[in-house]
């Protein structure tokens, strides 16, 4: 009878795999399937770095198998060698090969970081869109200063123009970042830093917080629309439609926290409304939400 369980559990056991890769279907690797340039430079970082650690990674995995195989108790023809203990062609190889894919990974490393460097302005000749991203909890209040209205959990941008986004956090630590345009950009409270991205076709994608910040973490993402020029026109003129104004007493309504917040625009945003956010005029003293949650 144990025979039996035994033989039962090691069947169940090597099916595990089977449901848990059926699973996968439903991923989509947005980091390997960019719109923009950012990500796109980024994709080949990632790649290139893979491919240089697959160079060290599958070589140990073959030779394992392969001594696993060739100094097995069954091989009486693999000779015994008890008293070897160096080669100085081995260590050669052993020693060198890591420091070259070191020192290449190192030089595209430093390279790249200049290149991307998110306060880098992007190579065009279309005046950029400035858009002020602010993390809550636990939604994103996005404000277009130039156009003087907001929304919240839907940014929209037109494609082929580089967009700057200026970012800062009302609570706690957060992290902005829409995979499919690449880099991901913490966000602090009474901070502001930048990114520069750019978008090279339209469409809807997913934005998220990448940096866990409490109870309503796992729905606060965003929806990043990105439109033709004619498109993100008639988005402007719907904003500027809605009935809801961002003046002190909206702001204050709308920092409470809240969960899984739906889409909301508002046509008229106070003057300066994002610097005084950074400056943590709205917020004197208040007990921001803890990474626990508190409501």
């Amino acid at each position: 009878m144990n025979r039996l369980k035994r033989s039962w559990f090691a069947r169940f056991y090597r099916l595990l795999p089977l449901p848990a890769t059926l699973l996968l279907g439903g991923c989509h690797w947005a980091l390997l399937d960019p719109i923009g340039p950012i990500g796109e430079q980024e994709r080949t970082i990632i790649l290139t770095a893979t491919a240089l650690m697959l160079l060290v990674v599958v070589p140990v995995i073959v030779m394992t198998l392969l001594f696993a195989w060739r100094y097995r108790a069954s091989n009486e023809k693999a000779e015994y060698q008890p008293n070897w203990s160096h080669s100085t062609k081995i260590e050669v190889v052993v020693w060198s090969i890591p420091i070259l894919i070191i020192g290449i990974l190192g030089t595209i490393c430093w390279k790249t970081s200049h290149e991307l460097d998110p306060f880098k302005p992007l190579s065009s000749t279309v005046k950029p869109v400035r858009i002020d991203a602010v993390a809550m909890d636990w939604k994103w209040l996005f404000i277009y200063p130039k156009q003087g209205v907001a929304s919240v959990n839907e940014v929209a941008m037109p494609a082929g123009v580089p967009v700057v986004f200026h970012i800062t956090s009302a609570t706690v630590m957060n992290s902005f970042f829409i995979p499919r345009l690449g880099s991901q950009i913490y966000a602090m409270a009474n901070m502001q830093t930048a990114v520069n991205l750019l978008a090279s076709k339209p469409g809807t994608y997913r934005g998220i917080s990448a940096n866990f910040s409490g109870d309503g973490f796992s729905g606060m993402t965003f929806k990043a629309r990105v439109l033709s020029q004619s498109d993100y026109a008639k988005w402007l003129a719907k904003v500027k439609a809605a009935p809801h104004r961002l003046d002190a007493a909206g702001y204050t309504a709308l920092d409470q926290p809240s969960e899984n917040v739906p889409v909301e625009y508002f046509s008229q945003v106070m003057p300066h409304l994002f610097p005084q956010i950074v400056g943590g005029k709205f917020a004197p003293g208040r007990m921001v939400a803890s990474a626990g949650g508190s409501k």
